[in-house]
């Protein structure tokens, strides 16, 4: 279970850290040691092995030191691997282990082709890994930036089984549906962004050049102005006098919110929040459930026992929320309760989903089930995201005319209460 002393450097070539253990299994209770990226990881990779972690904590002194500073910053300044190197690798990898070719031959050809260079330095690590007896799944875990937890544990389950070709392509098509998921969201929200932008700049702009070059007319008036215009000289002045102040916040708000979510707690609020939104929550929703279905299904379908599928399938939906949620469905079962029991008591699935899972626990077809399902909320999510603009567009109308109509009333009124002074004389 723990990997040897005197490969310590290799973990941390790559970026793990040793953890010890202490869980529970069939066989009674167990403890040892393992190299993992963090303790997330290493708590799904004991749960594909059957056993259910109790604690796990860091070894002192592993993964520090100067050297390992210096290595860890060099690694954040350098290119990141793509998702389309990830999907390469996979795909390229299923080929060779299918066609009969060695775990490390295979490896070391895909190092030769890779592209880019931070996944050639990957692979030459884990093939580092593999050369000192590191099993593939946890020389994969030594690279968490590249390899996510769902991922490892799909391939410690293809180890188990010994159908690694079939995990991997499995992982492929899952990592394509993931892709085409981002390129959806991004083309759909696009255009709202871009239409946004241009409105704060334009906002930028009247505030600090065209309302100043009107104040100097207005001042001459000699009246009591509209107040559409007082609102209009009020926010060019504090724009003008305060700007840096703002921009200094919104920079300020940015980093702060960032590092909010980066806490436990706070992903957990903005994933719950993100459901509640009101024209993209029900896409997250669909886009989470669909993801979940997906990764139960190639679970199950990879004969992972229903308990450790949970397990895995909870760090595939992208969602603190659903996921603790899931990870609750998961003790619920080990208890000995049905899924559809403890999936109805989560709160979080549709009427569809608990359906299937109904239908799939009277027939043992819960993965094509769960299959279906995802096939259902893929294609929704794809009707959502491409008439998202359109839906948007409405609301950026009714902005931009609103903003239009403030600065017309603003600008315009005192112009025309001149001319109508000056046409009674």
């Amino acid at each position: 279970m723990a990997n040897a002393s005197g490969r310590t450097s290799d973990a941390a070539a790559g970026g793990a850290q040793r953890f010890a253990y202490t869980g529970r299994s069939a066989a009674g209770a167990v403890s040892g040691e393992v190299d993992g990226p963090d303790a997330a990881t290493v708590a799904v990779l004991l749960r594909t092995r059957g056993i259910t972690p109790l604690q796990i904590e860091a070894q002192a002194g592993a993964g520090s030191g100067p050297g390992l500073a210096a290595l860890s910053l060099k690694r954040w300044l350098e290119p990141g691997v793509s998702v389309t190197d990830l999907l390469l690798f996979s795909r390229q990898l299923h080929t060779l282990l299918r066609a009969g070719v060695p775990i490390l031959r295979a490896l070391a050809g895909l190092q030769e082709s890779a592209t880019g260079e931070r996944m050639k330095q990957t692979l030459a690590q884990v093939r580092r890994g593999l050369e000192s007896g590191i099993e593939l799944s946890m020389s994969l875990a030594q690279h968490g930036r590249v390899f996510d937890a769902f991922y490892v544990a799909m391939v410690r389950v293809g180890e188990m089984t010994g159908r690694l070709d079939e995990v991997f392509l499995r992982l492929f098509k899952h990592l394509e549906f993931e892709l085409f998921m981002r390129q959806q969201v991004k083309s759909a929200v696009r255009y709202p962004a871009f239409v946004t932008l241009a409105m704060v700049a334009a906002i930028g702009v009247i505030n600090i050049m065209v309302i100043p070059a009107f104040a100097t007319v207005f001042q001459s008036f000699q009246a009591e102005l509209p107040l559409a215009t007082r609102i209009l000289l009020a926010t060019s002045r504090f724009t003008l006098q305060w700007g840096w102040l703002l921009a200094l916040g919104a920079v300020a708000a940015a980093f702060a919110l960032r590092a909010w979510h980066a806490t436990a707690a706070g992903r957990m609020v903005w994933d719950r929040w993100q459901l509640r939104l009101p024209l993209a929550g029900k896409i997250v929703q669909k886009a989470t459930l669909a993801r979940f279905s997906r990764g139960f299904a190639l679970a199950l379908k990879s004969s992972v026992p229903i308990e450790q599928a949970l397990a895995v399938v909870a760090q595939t939906v992208d969602n603190q929320h659903i996921a603790r949620k899931v990870e609750g469905i998961r003790d619920a079962v080990q208890r000995g309760d049905s899924i559809l029991r403890a999936a109805a008591a989560s709160g979080v699935f549709t009427p569809v989903v608990l359906q299937m899972i109904a239908v799939g626990e009277e027939t043992g077809a819960v993965e094509e089930l769960m299959e279906e399902v995802a096939d259902l909320y893929s294609n929704e999510v794809q009707y959502e995201l491409k008439t998202l603009s359109q839906q948007l567009e409405p609301i950026l109308i009714v902005f931009l005319g609103a903003l239009v109509l403030v600065l017309a009333l603003g600008v315009f009124l005192p112009m025309w209460d001149l001319g109508r002074v000056a046409l009674k004389r």
